[in-house]
């Protein structure tokens, strides 16, 4: 009998091993669709929007497992938080941003951007579980052009730059236009030869149009 109650409670200890081993996070980003899948089996389930890698900044597709949990971190690189931070590879973390109306497209340097919210939970269920009973999968690309920041700034830049260019060739045509009116002007009130030097004649419209001779 006891030897019976022994077995019993081995296999109750082992069955007990073996449900702790599977417990755990299972996290998928879908890039393409700009989406995360968070799923534990405590039969948890969410789905929410992220803002992956912008244009020049791609998320590392890959199979990975924590790294660390920061609750609070403060990027230096490129002077942002980063709330309930879940780094996978390097510098790279799932974590909470500010700029949730970015959510849903790529905004980001490569990190994964959460709602606050979501990534409080998040942040919350791997450390319930553990780093080692998660599992974060990252699969996927978007097109460059679907990063409306960088094409913004572009845009602005090349609109800036016809701005600046279309009043200085403006001008520059106004300069070397000639103005025949002003020209002549100049001429007439240039300072002349004296009166009686040879070929001289005075500008008077009136004696122009008198009858005689109109040259000394």
């Amino acid at each position: 009998m006891r030897r019976m109650f022994g077995l019993l409670a081995a296999l109750v200890l082992s069955l007990a091993g073996v449900a702790s081993a599977q417990a755990g996070v299972d996290v998928r980003v879908n890039i393409a669709a700009q989406r995360i899948q968070v799923t534990t089996t405590d039969g948890e389930v969410y789905n929410w929007a992220i803002s992956s890698g912008r244009k020049g900044f791609r998320s590392p597709n890959g199979v990975y497992r924590p790294t660390r949990l920061e609750k609070s971190w403060y990027s230096r690189k490129y002077g942002g938080a980063m709330p309930h931070a879940v780094f996978f590879r390097g510098g790279y973390a799932i974590h909470g941003t500010t700029a949730v109306g970015a959510l849903g497209r790529p905004a980001s340097h490569g990190c994964i951007r959460l709602h606050p919210a979501h990534a409080a939970k998040l942040f919350a269920l791997v450390k319930k579980h553990g780093a080692g009973q998660t599992r974060i999968a990252l699969n996927g690309a978007v097109p460059d052009n679907v990063s409306q920041f960088a094409k913004a700034s572009g845009g602005t830049k090349v609109t800036v730059a016809k701005a600046k260019t279309k009043p200085t060739a403006t001008l520059a045509q106004q300069r070397k236009a000639p103005s025949w009116d002003a020209a002549r002007e100049q001429i007439l009130l240039r300072p002349a030869l004296p009166a009686g030097a040879y070929g001289y004649q005075p500008y008077n419209l009136q004696r122009y149009y008198e009858p005689g001779p109109r040259w000394r």
